[in-house]
């Protein structure tokens, strides 16, 4: 019940993510990403999330972190 609400804090944040990339805001892109994983990490931690969820949202974190590794000014 309260993993929905976790979820959308989540689906917010990569939004602010997808939305700086696409505005080509390198900074601010990854700003966002290192928020979205620490905040991925601190609902782990504190058991918020169910471990398949933390999977997934993990498993996409990366895939952002694999596709801006070379994304800077």
């Amino acid at each position: 019940m309260f993993e929905r609400k976790y979820k959308l804090i989540l689906n917010n944040k990569l939004d602010e993510l997808k939305i700086n990339l696409e505005n080509n805001y390198k900074d601010l892109a990854h700003k966002a990403l290192n928020e979205y994983m620490s905040i991925l990490e601190q609902l782990h931690h504190d058991g918020s999330l169910r471990e398949k969820t933390y999977s997934r949202y993990l498993k996409i974190g990366e895939k952002y972190k694999e596709n801006m590794k070379d994304y800077h000014h």
